[in-house]
């Protein structure tokens, strides 16, 4: 296998804090994102999506997306358990990675790519350019800070997001929410929950991969 990443991105770290927890070893192509290679003919050549990250399979296959890439090393090593360890926990998982994604990991990126001087009129990842508009930023940072909000009151009811075992939505979670500092956000100190569940994934080997 061939993983294509990126140091400096927060979608490939989700996927190289799989890999970590996994315990498993695979051949790394830096892509970088500062640099524009994403967007070369031999990366498209690649990934004609021009985005990272990918998983290049030993028959060819190409995985571009997260949850096909974890879906693929839990299949391939299935401890420990990052999808869910029953079907209740598995759905958990799921919904939980999507409430992530779409009401902290996309805010977030709109805020990033709307204001920042090194994505004018790359707003939108991809092949294609896309204009800032500042709106969507100001937008962003109020869904992101909502998002911590939500994100607190599950944490107060449960150590994890899924329930009781650590999962691929914490990983998700805590990797946006690292990365959240690029538009400087940070968890309030009055979130105790939020903050006591970042130094415990912090703590784990994974989380400086």
């Amino acid at each position: 296998m061939i993983f294509f990443d990126c140091s400096t991105a927060p979608n490939p770290r989700r996927a190289r804090m799989v890999l970590a927890e996994k315990g498993i070893e695979v051949e790394t192509h830096e892509i970088s994102i500062a640099a524009g290679e994403q967007l070369s003919e031999a990366y498209r050549a690649i990934n004609p999506q021009a985005m990272v990250p990918a998983l290049r399979l030993d028959d060819g296959t190409l995985l571009t997306e997260n949850l096909g890439i974890a879906a693929y090393l839990e299949a391939l090593q299935p401890e420990p358990p990052l999808l869910g360890r029953d079907a209740r926990e598995k759905g958990l998982v799921m919904m939980w990675t999507a409430i992530v994604e779409t009401q902290g990991g996309m805010p977030i990126a709109e805020a990033l790519r709307n204001a920042h001087p090194a994505f004018e009129d790359r707003a939108v990842p991809g092949p294609a350019n896309h204009a800032q508009i500042p709106a969507l930023a100001e937008r962003g940072r109020a869904r992101a800070e909502a998002f911590l909000s939500l994100l607190e009151a599950r944490l107060q009811e449960v150590p994890w997001l899924a329930g009781e075992a650590f999962s691929f939505a914490d990983i998700t979670a805590y990797v946006f929410l690292d990365f959240a500092r690029i538009i400087r956000m940070r968890v309030p100190d009055s979130h105790s929950a939020t903050l006591a569940w970042q130094a415990r994934i912090a703590a784990r080997p994974s989380a400086r991969a």
